[in-house]
C-alpha cells in the first residue's frame, strides 16, 4: 500500500469514528430525552401533529440503533440502522418544514443526518455489507 493510501485510510478511519462517536452521543442523548418525555419533547411531538407515544417508539429504536452501529460485525443489522436513522432525520426535517418551524428547529435533524452520512460513508470495510455479498 501506497503511502498515500495508507494516509486517506487512517484520515478515514479517524473521520468515521469522530462522526460515528457523535452520532452515537446525539441519537443516545435525544433517544433519552424522548423516552423521558421531557415536557420540551411533548409540547414539539404535539406541535407536529404526531401522538406522544411516538416519543416513546423512537427513543427506543435510536437507542437500538447506536447499539448496532457501535458493536462489531452485523453489517446487515448497521446497514437498517443508518436507514433508520435517515428515515427518522429526513421525517423531522420534513415535519418541521411542514409546519413553518424556524431555522432553529433545523439545526439538530440537518447536524444528525449529515453525522448518519458521514459514518456511514467512511465506515471500515469490515462494516459494510458488501463484505458478506463478496464471501
Amino acid at each position: 500500500m501506497t503511502e498515500q493510501n495508507q494516509s486517506r485510510t487512517k484520515s478515514g478511519k479517524i473521520t468515521y469514528w469522530i462522526a460515528t462517536v457523535w452520532l452515537a452521543l446525539g441519537m443516545t442523548s435525544t433517544g433519552i430525552v424522548q423516552l423521558m418525555k421531557m415536557e420540551e419533547e411533548v409540547q414539539m411531538m404535539e406541535h407536529l401533529g404526531y401522538p406522544v407515544y411516538f416519543l416513546s417508539l423512537i427513543g427506543i429504536w435510536k437507542l437500538l440503533g447506536v447499539i448496532a452501529i457501535l458493536i462489531p460485525k452485523f453489517p446487515l443489522l448497521k446497514e437498517w440502522a443508518y436507514a433508520g436513522f435517515t428515515f427518522t432525520m429526513i421525517g423531522a426535517l420534513f415535519s418541521h418544514l411542514a409546519m413553518g418551524d424556524g431555522m432553529v428547529d433545523f439545526f439538530g435533524p440537518t447536524l444528525l443526518l449529515l453525522l448518519t452520512g458521514i459514518s456511514w460513508y467512511f465506515r471500515p470495510r469490515s462494516r459494510k455489507l458488501t463484505q458478506i455479498i463478496s464471501k
